[in-house]
């Protein structure tokens, strides 16, 4: 049965259609925030998937670009594989979604949304994230919901709630939050340094919404449920555990995981399940989920260890950071470099500038983002983990980590107008032990700096974990967490920014919500870890940005024209311009608003090259000095290529002051010479004179 429910969020109206369309999905939300509208499902497999120890869910962000009244470009004529940003969404909802389900079910979840209709004042991903939450609480499978998600802005020192696409332009602030009746779940910002105390209260504005959100939805439950569906428990057997204990005590279970060295503490797991194997070689049920058993036995002693004896697997005190090191320069031939160690994580950046014409190009639903001039990637080859899989590309983690960094750093990049070049980082990930995210960051800032890239402040990020026990008091806040504190911990809470305040916040978490003292004790160690890694680990390395860019780095000038001079710098066919780039082997972007960037490697060339095109839109009158080229000698005199398709004759009583006999006695044809407009003529030929003393006077 079709229904329908509706509420007024922050000014627009939110509806939610039940039972109107894919009602063979376990649970579908067709839902409408203004003109946005998205097709939210929920669908889930019958039977658990077999040989694994994970929760296999799937999100799904799909932008159709007829929701923009667009037609995909290429041969196709249609959607290619998801964009960056369909991926980051897809990621946002997974993330607050996940902790959500029952830890021991593994039925194939689907979460898929279809963006159908997008109105720039209403945010398709945010309606999204509403959607999967309705669908997925609606629906048979279990889900310990409802959850919301609200968007915050900051402008003018004003919060906003779910910013319009234009509100978006001018905010200082880029705050996701989702949230449980209780608790937040989820936190994902890009900020232009705003102070930790203006982020704090943001954050607990979007949970108030969040309530209002959930009540919402608890209505739509109410008429609208479907029972949940029972299922086939994957949890380890009780039994097996004594079991294990019996033959590996908790005492050397500790001593095993009890090390600094990763693969030390590899080596020593590894030792225990061959013992484990052996003793339990006839009980084929028990080997099918040994693997997963050890895991949870290693995760309850570190767990215990950490938050009762406050002993952490590597020896570090618990605010303790681990080693630290920042290198630049290591790699001679690229524009800039630098490399941030912090333990077993460590990452080398590359700095690439190009003219703004090498920016990317976007083809989304954002009308007002078509390029995007900084870009960062990060790469997480298997060697840096001591695995041998073969390379397919950057997966989903990979791209969230990318532009987590590039979030931090955008903040405190120059204008195009301060610095006109595309920029790409590249964070190369040599060796990882947890947060490698966050050493991108470092490392990022520190190939910038040492690229000369002229950015304001500088950045680095550093991540806080958490483990908790029986009551929202009982918990311990973790500096700078590793892979294993990562993996067995509750929480994952990466903060990225200057002296100044925030530029980036992203919040994983395994478990129901944090309260509001866990997440300002976070942000507070967070801070405190990032003053010190830049005062004294990046600031001694390299303070500011160079004053000077590598030689083996483009270098820009930009000069402005008369719009309406452009076709003349372009030329037929753009015969002209392709001309100038022949000759001079300079990059030439010009703009509809007539700013010209040349772009090359030779100084002398780029000047060349502007020269030409200033001799190009220069208005020949006389008394006006001009460079030119030799073009032609007749035995009167020699004509001179002002610009192309403008010639000027020097005649031979012109090319000195003094008597010349022949006119190769001063000049040749394809010599630069400086002359001076004497008159043009009623026929409109240009004379001129080489004269030292014409040139000289005014």
């Amino acid at each position: 049965m079709f229904k329908s429910f509706s509420m007024e969020l922050a000014g627009r109206t939110l509806t939610v259609d039940v039972g109107r369309v894919a009602a063979q999905a376990n649970g579908a939300a067709f839902m409408h925030y203004g003109d946005t509208v998205v097709l939210s499902t929920a669908t889930a497999s019958d039977k658990p998937r077999e040989g694994i120890d994970f929760f296999p869910l799937s999100v799904e962000y799909e932008e159709k670009l007829y929701a923009v009244g667009k037609i995909p470009g290429g041969f196709n004529k249609r959607e290619g594989k998801a964009s960056e940003n369909a991926i980051l969404t897809s990621r946002v909802i997974d993330r607050p979604m996940r902790p959500l389900f029952p830890k021991d079910y593994r039925n194939d979840v689907t979460l898929n949304n279809l963006v159908m209709s997008v109105d720039p004042t209403c945010s398709p991903e945010l309606t999204a994230m509403l959607g999967s939450a309705i669908a997925t609480c609606i629906s048979d499978i279990p889900f310990d919901g409802p959850c919301a998600t609200t968007q915050v802005g900051l402008i003018d020192g004003e919060f906003v709630i779910n910013p319009t696409a234009a509100q978006k332009q001018v905010s200082d602030l880029a705050l996701t939050v989702a949230s449980t009746r209780e608790k937040v779940i989820m936190i994902e910002a890009g900020a232009n340094e705003v102070p930790e105390a203006v982020m704090i209260d943001a954050i607990f504005k979007a949970h108030e919404v969040n309530q209002q959100i959930i009540r919402f939805i608890d209505g739509i439950v109410a008429e609208c449920g479907k029972e949940k569906h029972t299922y086939e428990s994957c949890a380890v057997p009780a039994e097996l555990f004594e079991a294990i204990k019996e033959i590996v005590p908790a005492e050397e279970m500790e001593e095993a995981v009890f090390t600094d060295e990763k693969q030390k503490r590899e080596e020593n797991i590894k030792a225990i399940t061959a013992r484990l194997e052996e003793a339990f070689a006839d009980k084929e049920e028990w080997l099918a989920i040994l693997g997963e058993a050890i895991y949870q036995y290693e995760k309850k002693t570190v767990r215990k260890m950490i938050l009762k004896d406050h002993k952490r697997p590597d020896g570090r005190k618990i605010t303790e950071i681990r080693p630290l090191a920042a290198e630049i320069d290591l790699l001679p031939r690229v524009h800039g470099s630098g490399m941030f160690t912090r333990g077993q994580t460590q990452i080398l950046n590359a700095c690439t500038l190009a003219p703004l014409s090498e920016a990317q190009k976007l083809d989304g639903l954002d009308e007002n983002e078509v390029s995007k001039r900084y870009m960062h990637h990060y790469n997480f080859p298997s060697y840096s983990v001591g695995e041998t899989k073969p390379s397919r590309g950057p997966g989903r983690r990979e791209i969230g980590h990318g532009a987590l960094a590039e979030r931090a750093l955008v903040p405190v990049l120059p204008s195009e107008t301060e610095f006109p070049y595309a920029i790409r980082t590249v964070s190369e990930t040599m060796e990882s032990n947890g947060s490698t995210s966050q050493a991108s960051i470092c490392a990022s800032t520190l190939s910038l700096m040492a690229a000369g890239v002229p950015i304001k402040s500088m950045v680095a990020g550093i991540s806080c974990g958490l483990v908790t026990g029986e009551t929202d008091d009982d918990y311990l806040v973790l500096t700078d967490i590793q892979g294993l504190e990562d993996f067995f911990g509750d929480m994952d809470f990466k903060v990225g920014g200057t002296h100044k305040g925030i530029t980036a916040i992203q919040m994983d978490i395994k478990i129901h919500g944090l309260t509001r003292p866990i997440i300002e004790e976070a942000i507070a160690r967070c801070r405190e870890a990032r003053v010190y890694i830049l005062d004294n680990v990046m600031a001694p390395v390299i303070s500011e940005p160079r004053k000077e860019l590598s030689p083996y780095a483009p270098k820009i000038k930009q000069i402005s024209i008369d719009p309406q001079k452009i076709g003349d710098v372009v030329g037929k066919q753009g015969k002209v311009i392709n001309k100038i780039i022949e000759e001079t082997g300079v990059k030439i972007d010009i703009s509809d608003d007539g700013n010209v960037s040349v772009c090359g490697t030779d100084a002398a060339m780029i000047e060349k090259a502007i020269r030409i095109i200033e001799s190009i839109v220069t208005d020949i009158e006389a008394g006006v000095i001009m460079t030119g080229k030799v073009a032609r000698i007749m035995n009167f005199g020699a004509f001179v290529e002002l610009a192309p398709n403008k010639d000027g004759m020097v005649h031979i009583s012109k090319l000195a002051d003094r008597r010349v006999a022949k006119v190769e006695d001063v000049v040749n044809i394809g010599d630069e010479v400086t002359v001076k407009v004497i008159e043009i003529d009623k026929m409109g030929r240009i004379n001129l004179s080489m004269r030292p003393s014409d040139l000289a006077s005014k």
